[in-house]
């Protein structure tokens, strides 16, 4: 048992270590950036299956038959591989209520544990697909008929599926025989099971306990039997993560990265590790930075891909490191030549404190942990359970291995800071030069996949895609090559994608710095190489990815003109399709140099920017986007900048003619009444363009206005929303009266008095059937007592000299208080179809028209209304 005190220096160790190591600078060529990037907005050539189910994590691919198996929670699916979306099966297995109760009375949360999650999809035979579900915490088994899709039969699931959906999980059927790797119940030790047929085989607890908390990510089978002259037999992997108990090397971790094997005709052994795997075998899995020290202790995810022999097999493993909240991912790549190696070499041994060291002594024949050969069945040892009793002993207290299988290159293909990859698959594909390079898919914690292009141990991303609206975890990959297209599981739907999107480079530049080796130019498009049967008039460049395109014409490029004012700022802009390429701005044919603080430019990702603009900076602009050494063009701009434009003559000056004062009345009727010929309307006159009228203050001017009159509008928008509401059926009448009291020293106060039921409690009367109107009521006005008349209008507001715009900007004002002669008007309800803005003098003249037509007693007014 480990205490803490023993095992608190190695995790603080290893944090400090971490902390001290995580800022280092990562090479280029590790921290690689995707070359493009398509939102999911933008995402075309998509197919969604989204069934009544959720957790759409396990996915089966036959090519024969041309189907995608889905297994879910509580249902799985068989769906056409050409198209998702067409052609449904569906098994409906959920957990029954009462076991989902007895879930419950376990604790388990009724939201995520007690349902049946299916685990476990593999083909059993011809006839038959073999499935695993949790089922509310109490496991069980399936065989499905896959012809006509349906369940036949059922079996106990114990021992062959986890209890909890969340715990690692493997499991594979090889030849009608069940591998499985997991954690099984709560309290049980991990455990690697040959479940069926006899003799069911796991692996040893006691005295040396050979898995340490481990977490499953995956397995694989590996014919060796085929390839091998020596009779050898064929061997199952696992790769998890577990507790480390090595004290091998100077650095200590936590958790390490496994690879574990046994062979597919271990019996066991026929006294000593009865029902015991007798060649279980694991090594540790290195993933690593060696010039920084640094080390990527957990993994995530492992994909096999498989080559014509077991030596030409690869791994792909996705690595990170035990804090979660660090989001660290590594990609790294092993050789099974280099796993074989390690499990040939030298044993470790554990001493009294459960402690790993090198073994040095005898190691006793035939070798532990080996499968049955052609010599060792010359020697009349014909399985596990001939093997001496020595060599039994051996390998149970000693499975692990001393040497680490390290990463092809001796680092990792791939290293990024900011990203959580959670799975990969890979597929080899033969370019046009002939190599064949491994395509990568790498999914995210946040729902993204990545395509990326290995060549000469280096990873090139070409682009990566956003397969969600709302982010979400890539549980699951599966690729097609068959259908040319790649499945995606999450916990929401499944996903099918084409493996490369050709039709999206435009140009023969952007197709061939692609890099990828499914596309290629002919001349006119970027086209997919397998449906060209001559590929000799095929332009692609796998390798450096910038050769076989002809340079662009100046005259083929897109033309465009500018024509600003001197000082202006200015942004010629320049869309470049590649995150790769940098922009590079040439003037008249010379490349600008000097894009300092004080030169007054500046190139950014979306143009280029000039700060106040002078006239010697006219001229043709060019953009370039340059991209593993190719400077292709990609738009012309012709800019003329004028000098500053002389301000016009000031207008002539006009006065007013004398006028009378108007007959006294204490409201105005705002009506559409026609004007009267002889008493035309009385000019204003236009005040002398100053300083302050400039284009440039003008503009200030109005966006200020703008911005203050459109609150005003939301204010008022608010209170009238307020009112309509408060009213039954949005009815109801406001009266406007006009109080004039004696007592009281201002003048002209207006009173708003609300009759609404609903309001003030009252009811309304039969006058107020009318709909929501606004009424201006005037009440008795005050007698003047030195005159008869109004005193005199204050002078009206000049208009500009240029009432039209400025810099093409509107120059009028939106009308929303007005103030004559000390009586306020209010601007209560606008037709719909009206303008927001119109002249200050078109208005002032309609007024003064009505007052001239317009006579109103001073005891009796009259209701007017707007």
């Amino acid at each position: 048992m480990i205490t803490c005190t023993t095992q608190l220096p190695a995790v603080l160790f290893l944090f400090l270590s971490t902390v001290k190591a995580f800022p280092f600078s990562v090479p280029l060529d590790l921290d690689v950036t995707p070359r493009s990037t398509t939102v999911f907005n933008d995402l075309s050539g998509c197919l969604r299956f989204r069934g009544s189910a959720v957790n759409y994590s396990t996915l089966l691919l036959e090519e024969g038959t041309g189907l995608l198996y889905v297994g879910a929670r509580g249902a799985a699916y068989a769906l056409q591989a050409a198209n998702i979306t067409t052609h449904t099966q569906m098994i409906d297995w959920e957990a029954p209520a009462d076991q989902k109760q007895q879930c419950l009375n376990k604790g388990k949360d009724n939201k995520t544990e007690c349902f049946n999650h299916i685990r476990l999809l593999q083909r059993f035979n011809s006839s038959h697909l073999f499935l695993c579900g949790t089922h509310a915490f109490s496991p069980l088994c399936a065989y499905v008929d896959s012809r006509q899709f349906k369940i036949s039969s059922f079996v106990e699931g114990r021992d062959k599926c986890p209890y909890d959906p969340a715990k690692g999980y493997t499991g594979l059927v090889i030849d009608e025989q069940l591998y499985t790797a997991s954690q099984y119940e709560f309290r049980s030790f991990p455990d690697i099971r040959r479940n069926f047929p006899n003799p069911a085989l796991k692996t040893e607890g006691a005295p040396t306990l050979w898995l340490q908390e481990a977490d499953f990510v995956g397995s694989a089978v590996i014919r060796e039997s085929l390839s091998r002259f020596e009779g050898d037999d064929d061997k199952i992997y696992f790769f998890f993560t577990e507790r480390s108990t090595d004290q091998s090397t100077d650095r200590h971790h936590a958790r390490e990265a496994r690879v574990a094997r046994v062979c597919k005709g271990d019996r066991g052994g026929l006294l000593t590790l009865q029902k015991k795997w007798t060649s279980f075998l694991k090594a540790r899995l290195l993933c690593s930075l060696p010039q920084f020290d640094f080390y990527f202790n957990t993994l995530r995810s492992i994909f096999v891909l498989q080559g014509s022999n077991a030596q030409n097999t690869v791994l792909y493993g996705i690595f990170g490191l035990e804090w979660k909240s660090l989001k660290v991912s590594a990609v790294c790549q092993f050789s099974m030549k280099d796993v074989n190696w390690a499990f040939e070499g030298p044993y470790m041994e554990s001493d009294a404190n459960s402690k790993w060291t090198q073994y040095t002594g005898r190691v006793p024949e035939p070798r532990p942990g080996s499968c049955i050969t052609n010599e060792l069945r010359a020697r009349n040892i014909n399985s596990s359970t001939d093997l001496p009793d020595d060599v039994l002993h051996f390998v149970r207290r000693h499975p692990f291995m001393y040497r680490q299988v390290p990463p092809l290159g001796q680092r990792p293909l791939l290293f990024k800071k900011s990203v959580y990859y959670t799975q990969v698959a890979v597929l080899r594909v033969q370019a046009l030069d002939g190599e064949t390079h491994p395509v990568l898919f790498l999914g995210t914690d946040d729902g993204w996949l990545q395509r990326a292009v290995e060549v000469k141990g280096r990873l090139h991303i070409i682009e990566e895609l956003q397969l969600f609206k709302k982010p979400q975890p890539v549980d699951s990959i599966v690729i097609s090559e068959t259908q040319m297209s790649v499945y995606v599981g999450s916990a929401t739907e499944v996903l099918q994608l084409p493996l490369s999107n050709c039709h999206k480079y435009m140009s023969c530049f952007d197709c061939v710095l692609a890099r990828d080796p499914f596309c290629a130019w002919d001349g006119e498009s970027c086209v997919e190489i397998t449906s060209h049967t001559n590929r000799s008039s095929l332009t692609q460049d796998i390798v450096n990815g910038n050769h076989g395109c002809e340079m662009t014409r100046p005259d083929d490029l897109v033309q465009r003109s500018r024509s600003v004012v001197a000082g202006d700022d200015v942004l010629l802009q320049c869309e470049l399709n590649s995150n790769l390429a940098v922009p590079l701005w040439t003037l008249d044919g010379v490349e600008l140099q000097g894009y300092g603080l004080d030169s007054g430019i500046r190139i950014g990702t979306d143009g280029l920017l000039l700060i106040q603009a002078s006239p010697d900076q006219s001229g043709q602009y060019c953009c370039f986007s340059v991209e593993s050494g190719l400077r292709v063009p990609v738009i012309n701009y012709s800019l003329t900048v004028r000098p500053d434009i002389p301000p016009p003559p000031p207008p002539i000056k006009t006065t007013l003619p004398p006028r009378t004062a108007p007959t006294p009345r204490t409201s105005l009727h705002l009506r559409n009444d026609t004007p009267d010929p002889t008493n035309p309307p009385i000019p204003l006159p236009l005040p002398p363009k100053s300083e302050f009228l400039s284009d440039r203050n003008m503009v200030t001017l109005y966006l200020s206005l703008v911005t203050i009159l459109g609150g005003l509008c939301m204010v008022l928008t608010v209170v009238l929303l307020y009112v309509s509401f408060c009213l039954n059926g949005r009815q109801g009448t406001y009266s406007v009266r006009a109080a004039a009291r004696k007592q009281r020293k201002k003048k002209g106060q207006m009173e708003l008095k609300t009759i609404s039921r609903h309001c003030n409690g009252k009811k309304p009367d039969a006058m107020d059937a009318e709909d929501g109107l606004l009424q201006i009521i005037p009440g008795a006005g005050q007698t003047l007592q030195n005159s008869d008349h109004l005193p005199p209008a204050p002078p009206l507001p000049p208009p500009t000299s240029n009432p039209e715009s400025y810099n093409g900007l509107s120059a009028t004002l939106p009308s929303v208080l007005r103030k004559m002669n000390g009586n306020s008007y209010v601007l209560l309800r606008q037709d719909s179809t009206s303008p927001l803005y119109y002249s200050f003098t078109e208005e002032l003249n309609r007024i003064l028209e009505k007052r001239k037509q317009t006579q109103l007693p001073l005891t009796t007014p009259d209701e007017s209304s707007v």
